[in-house]
């Protein structure tokens, strides 16, 4: 089993070797963000089609995740209908250079104050209505080891091509766990052996808690433009 989950690790970093092959450069992708801005630049803001939830947080996410994740869009893998449309416009230096622009954005990044002030509202409003899950949530990630990958903090990935989770949004995470499960083939799903084999097992709860958890944990994910 070890060395199966080894084997699906290696052939999961293989996926985006090309396009980190490209060195990002921040200051470039000025001019290159102002399609994601519209959603991941607006704290709090909802994707509407196909699903209703919070897009996630971009601004601290490592470099090497976001690139992966680009690539599954432009490769088909993951299946969202306006993310394949952006990234399948995108060249691997353009992807390499966005990837940089939102992996150094930090929480002490100048915001207005009416964003900081939406922020601080939208956090003490999730964390009310997430408590309730989040404890559950907590034993349900420590059963189907999630940390075995994305670090016990959930903030330090055992790769940097895996995201940091804690912090975001959880109706995202919901949605995500969601995808994994339908796969690449179906509409709005993602394919990723890996995270296919883990979501799998998750019943609804589960998935609804171990969001509600990981969204509870602190963490340095960003909303930014």
């Amino acid at each position: 089993m070890k060395k199966i989950f080894a084997l699906l690790v290696l052939a999961s970093v293989a996926q985006v070797s090309a396009a980190a092959d490209a060195q990002g450069d921040a200051s470039a992708a000025k001019n290159k963000v102002a399609m994601c801005i519209g959603c991941h630049g607006i704290p709090g803001y909802k994707a509407t089609y196909p699903e209703v939830y919070r897009v996630p947080m971009l601004g601290g996410q490592s470099e090497k995740y976001i690139v992966a994740a680009l690539t599954a869009y432009k490769k088909g893998e993951r299946s969202h209908p306006s993310m394949v449309g952006i990234a399948k416009g995108l060249s691997d230096q353009d992807i390499a250079d966005v990837a940089a622009y939102y992996a150094q954005q930090k929480s002490g990044v100048t915001m207005n104050k009416m964003n900081s002030l939406l922020v601080a509202l939208l956090a003490c409003v999730s964390m009310n209505v997430l408590a309730a899950d989040a404890e559950a949530g907590k034993a349900a990630a420590a059963k189907y080891n999630c940390a075995s990958c994305h670090g016990a903090d959930f903030n330090s990935p055992i790769d940097p091509s895996y995201p940091k989770l804690a912090g975001q949004h959880a109706d995202y995470l919901e949605h995500a766990l969601v995808a994994y499960q339908r796969g690449a083939g179906a509409a709005n799903g993602r394919g990723n052996a890996i995270m296919a084999g883990m979501a799998k097992p998750l019943s609804k709860t589960d998935i609804k808690n171990i969001s509600a958890y990981l969204a509870s944990l602190p963490g340095g994910l960003v909303s930014r433009k």
